[in-house]
């Protein structure tokens, strides 16, 4: 039987109804990569389906001990969205030479670890797999689409007594996943720190706004009109950054970049339902008015101050939004030789 290393703590990883991008993101993390993270971390990865040498029976035998309390979980990581289906089943996803399906390893080893991960949208709330018109057969681990219950019921506590703990995000910043794993490696990681659905604080009191380098744009409402332009595009191109938790432009995705620096529109990829959202390329509106609002400003509030922003916005800053560089800048005009 695999036995735990001497002074570490014990971390397996499951893969549901995913497409491996969480996993993809986390290889790269930090100088060192992944596993000599966990190393610094004191987590010894007992296995990874894309990681580890043990496959077949051996990795078999490391699902039971795990079930049968023989060997110690701390924590489980699962990334991927549940099947449940057809009919509660789960029987859409089987893990090969068990005889049990994906949704009962899930329920039989979520109960014997210390913390359990739902590692990106789909294991946390479904995510892309649960699209309409499968939201009934598809479900993250303790959320379906935003209600609370999911393949392991909403009164589900690990053995430390926290409830699932969802690394949201398609896929999650690698910083995400890593610095959750190491608060749980030193014990700093409490239910306190968790978001009203269930996301860690750190990264979660953030919105995705936060930092965006078009936030002059947003200030004075000047809007990009196409996709290459540098203006906001939340008036015209669908983006959600007002409305979508995370830090994603106050740290660099593999040293830099995020979905707005590269000129695509937030998809809110860390809520609830964001796959069945409309307006992915296009805001909805209403009499004018984009239907999606910042999360942090009434309505009135937002539509007055976005009428006085439009009318004291400045040449430059309008001529450069809908341009694909910067056609003037601050220093024009304002006595500075061309």
């Amino acid at each position: 039987m695999r036995n735990i290393k001497a002074g570490m703590k014990s971390m397996l990883w499951l893969q549901a109804g995913s497409c491996g991008g969480c996993t993809m993101s986390v290889l790269e993390v930090g100088a060192k990569g992944f596993m000599r993270e966990l190393e610094t971390f004191g987590i010894d990865l007992i296995w990874h389906p894309s990681i580890s040498e043990e496959s077949g029976s051996e990795a078999i035998d490391i699902f039971q001990a795990v079930a049968e309390g023989r060997l110690a979980l701390d924590i489980l990581c699962v990334e991927g969205s549940i099947m449940m289906g057809p009919d509660g089943t789960g029987l859409y996803s089987r893990m090969a030479g068990t005889g049990k399906t994906t949704l009962d390893w899930v329920r039989l080893l979520a109960p014997r670890a210390r913390y359990c991960l739902a590692v990106g949208t789909c294991a946390a709330y479904g995510g892309i797999p649960a699209a309409t018109p499968f939201m009934d057969e598809v479900s993250g681990l303790q959320y379906g689409e935003t209600l609370e219950g999911g393949a392991l019921g909403k009164d589900f506590r690990s053995l430390s007594g926290m409830p699932v703990i969802n690394v949201s995000g398609c896929a999650p910043h690698p910083g995400w996943i890593m610095e959750t794993i190491g608060a749980i490696a030193f014990d700093e990681f409490g239910e306190t720190d968790l978001d009203r659905l269930g996301r860690p604080r750190f990264y979660a009191k953030t919105l995705a706004h936060h930092g965006c380098d078009r936030n002059e744009y947003y200030e004075f409402k000047a809007s990009a009109e196409k996709f290459s332009d540098l203006g906001c595009m939340m008036e015209h191109l669908g983006c959600k950054a007002t409305q979508a938790v995370g830090d994603c432009n106050q740290r660099a995705w593999n040293g830099g970049g995020s979905c707005t620096h590269g000129g695509f529109s937030c998809i809110a990829c860390t809520s609830p339902g964001f796959e069945d959202a409309t307006g992915f390329l296009k805001t909805p509106k209403v009499a004018g008015i984009p239907v999606g609002l910042p999360l942090d400003m009434p309505k009135a509030w937002f539509v007055a101050l976005a009428a006085l922003s439009k009318s004291a916005t400045p040449d430059r800053v309008r001529e450069n939004a809908v341009s694909d560089r910067v056609l003037s800048d601050p220093q024009r005009g304002k006595g500075v030789r061309e």
